[in-house]
């Protein structure tokens, strides 16, 4: 199907979604507009919104903890940092960014932050690790499964792995097809189920030990931000209006198209 002048094939057998087409240079997505307002699929003001999401982060945490309660922890997609600065209570942390301006938010906070891709070279510089967190990033990797078999190598035994992403064979996901709130290549690039999320982790030879779908308190001003998507010509009106939420409010929201999973190594 077409989403936006981009191609995504669906796999027939799993429903496993992916762009066919993806951009030649990703990291030149995410730059300072993408989380500064920008962007029409990024944040409205990810800095601002840091108090909702260190509450959020710290459930999260808390959640990861009843597998592994510390050593060394890796996380892909670290932002700006703001759940690896929860984490360092309880672990070691390194951080792997892609983005530039998001890298340097990150080590400005004296944090151990890498900027670039999640290839093998890198991870193994870093590692070995006791736990791995992709929050909302596995769908942005260009080759998701290959991340994670290189991730699995470093990991020690009875390490964890805690991601979560959309979930494309969910009911809302299927009823909106390519308007899915999700779709939104060139950013998202794959677009998985709970079938080809599980197949790409057993490929890794990662065994999942917990699957739900989160609850997740989020920022208002991002809600707002990114409902302008479908405002139409109003669209930059509403973007104006979302600027201006309270960036320390946050709402709980569960529409059930996402999913938590935890997976160890054997």
């Amino acid at each position: 199907m077409r989403v936006r002048a981009h191609t995504v094939g669906v796999c027939p057998a799993c429903g496993h979604g992916q762009v066919l087409d993806p951009p030649e240079d990703p990291g030149a997505i995410y730059g300072e507009a993408y989380f500064e307002g920008g962007a029409d699929d990024g944040y409205a003001a990810y800095g601002a919104t840091e108090p909702v999401l260190r509450r959020e982060f710290r459930r999260s945490l808390a959640r990861l903890r009843r597998h592994v309660p510390g050593g060394r922890l890796v996380e892909i997609g670290c932002a700006y940092g703001v759940f690896l600065d929860e984490a360092r209570a309880s672990f070691d942390v390194v951080g792997i960014e892609i983005s530039r301006a998001a890298a340097a938010r990150a080590q400005a906070r004296g944090l151990d932050v890498v900027c670039g891709a999640a290839d093998p070279r890198v991870l193994a510089a870093r590692g070995p690790f006791d736990a791995a967190v992709l929050l909302d990033v596995i769908e942005h990797l260009a080759d998701p499964s290959g991340v994670l078999r290189a991730l699995a190598r470093i990991l020690r035994p009875g390490a964890a792995v805690m991601l979560t992403t959309g979930d494309f064979g969910s009911i809302l996901a299927r009823a909106a097809g390519r308007r899915w709130r999700l779709m939104t290549p060139p950013q998202h690039l794959h677009f998985f189920t709970r079938t080809s999320l599980g197949a790409a982790l057993a490929r890794a030879e990662l065994r999942i030990v917990s699957v739900r779908r989160p609850t997740k308190l989020v920022p208002v001003a991002l809600a707002a931000y990114q409902l302008a998507r479908v405002a139409g010509p109003a669209a930059p009106l509403a973007r104006r209006l979302a600027r201006r939420v309270p960036s320390g409010a946050g709402v709980p929201v569960n529409l059930f198209d996402t999913v938590e999973v935890i997976a160890t190594r054997a």
